[in-house]
C-alpha cells in the first residue's frame, strides 16, 4: 500500500510539473506577440569551396506587428504583418505552434514538401513550429523542446526550407536551406538567430555550397506605431482565415505536396493577395465564395495531384 501511494504521489507531482513546463512554454510563445522593430542581419561565414566568392551581407529593418490569431490548448498561432505606413499594410509570414504534433511536411526541394508522420514519442512535451508564406502556403516546420533554464526562454530546431526572398531571384547555386532556428525572448522582446546551411540537393545527393550566420532582433515598441496593423486585420482577417481553412483542407490529406509557384507570369501570393482585394471591395463578404475561388486559385497552382473540395 505504501508503495502505491509513493507511486501516485510520483506521477501526481510529474504531471503538475509537466502542466507548469508546457504553461512556461505557452507564455514564452505568446511573448513573442507585440509591435516592434525588427532588424534583419545575414552574413555568409563558410563555404567548402576555397573558390567561392562570398555574397554581400544582407540588411534591413522594418516596422512589424504580431497578434495571436488563434491561442488555445495546445495551439497558438502568431501572424505577423509589415507596417509599412498608415495605409500601407502587407501580410508578413504566420508561425503555428502545435503541442505534441506528430504531423509534418517537411521540405525536399523543388517546392515539394514530404508528408511525413512522427511518434507520440518522438514528439512528447515538444511544440512543432510551421512556418508560412505570405500567401499561407508552406515553408518548413520541426519539432522541439522549450528550453527554461537560468532566466533564459527558448526554442531551437533544424528544417529544410526554400530559398528565403533575399536570394530566390538571385540564385540558382543551391535550392535548399537547411535552417537552425532558435528563438529565444529577451528583456526588450526576442531574437530569431539563425545558422543556414546553403544545399543544392539532387536526386543522388547533395552538396554544401556555403553557410550563413542570420541574427534578427525583434525590438519592442509602444502598441500605438502599429495602430495601422491592427485596424487593418480587423478588417481583412475574415478573408484570411478562409484562406487557412482552404490550404487546411490540403494538409489533411496528408499526402506530399507540389507547388507551381508561377503560373501565367502570377505567382501564387499575387493571385490570393489580388482576390484579397476583390473580395474585400464587396458591401458584403461573402465566406463561401471566397473559400470557392480561393480554392480555384491554389489548384492552379499545384503540380501535385490533389483536387482540392468543392471543386
Amino acid at each position: 500500500m505504501k508503495q502505491l501511494t509513493i507511486l501516485v504521489l510520483s506521477l501526481l507531482a510529474f504531471s503538475a510539473t509537466a502542466q507548469n513546463k508546457k504553461k512556461q512554454d505557452q507564455q514564452a510563445i505568446k511573448d513573442m506577440c507585440g509591435c516592434y522593430t525588427v532588424s534583419f542581419n545575414f552574413a555568409e561565414t563558410f563555404s567548402p569551396n576555397a573558390e567561392y566568392s562570398f555574397y554581400d551581407n544582407y540588411k534591413t529593418g522594418a516596422l512589424e506587428y504580431v497578434l495571436p490569431v488563434e491561442d488555445s490548448k495546445d495551439k497558438i498561432v502568431l501572424q505577423h504583418l509589415l507596417v509599412i505606413s498608415d495605409t500601407m499594410i502587407i501580410k508578413h509570414w504566420r508561425q503555428d505552434w502545435l503541442y505534441e504534433n506528430t504531423d509534418l511536411y517537411e521540405y525536399e526541394k523543388n517546392s515539394t514538401w514530404k508528408y511525413t508522420s512522427l511518434s507520440s514519442k518522438q514528439v512528447a512535451g515538444q511544440w512543432t513550429q510551421k512556418v508560412y508564406q505570405v500567401d499561407d502556403s508552406p515553408r518548413y516546420e520541426g519539432s522541439a523542446t522549450w528550453v527554461h533554464y537560468d532566466g533564459r526562454h527558448y526554442w531551437e530546431n533544424t528544417a529544410d526550407a526554400p530559398l528565403p526572398r533575399r536570394d530566390r531571384t538571385k540564385r540558382s547555386d543551391y535550392n535548399v536551406m537547411a535552417r537552425t532556428n532558435r528563438q529565444e525572448i529577451t528583456d526588450y522582446g526576442w531574437v530569431h538567430e539563425q545558422d543556414n546551411d546553403k544545399i543544392q540537393r539532387a536526386d543522388d545527393g547533395e552538396t554544401l555550397i556555403a553557410q550563413e550566420k542570420g541574427w534578427n532582433t525583434y525590438t519592442k515598441v509602444e502598441e500605438a506605431k502599429c495602430q495601422a496593423a491592427k485596424t487593418w486585420w480587423a478588417t481583412n482577417q475574415v478573408y484570411w482565415a478562409d484562406v487557412r481553412v482552404v490550404w487546411d483542407e490540403l494538409f489533411a490529406e496528408k499526402k506530399d505536396i507540389s507547388i507551381k509557384m508561377k503560373v501565367d507570369d502570377k505567382i501564387l501570393y499575387q493571385r490570393l493577395f489580388g482576390l484579397e482585394k476583390e473580395m474585400m471591395s464587396e458591401d458584403i463578404y461573402n465566406s463561401e465564395l471566397a473559400k470557392t475561388k480561393i480554392r480555384e486559385v491554389i489548384q492552379m497552382h499545384l503540380k501535385s495531384n490533389q483536387l482540392l473540395s468543392s471543386l
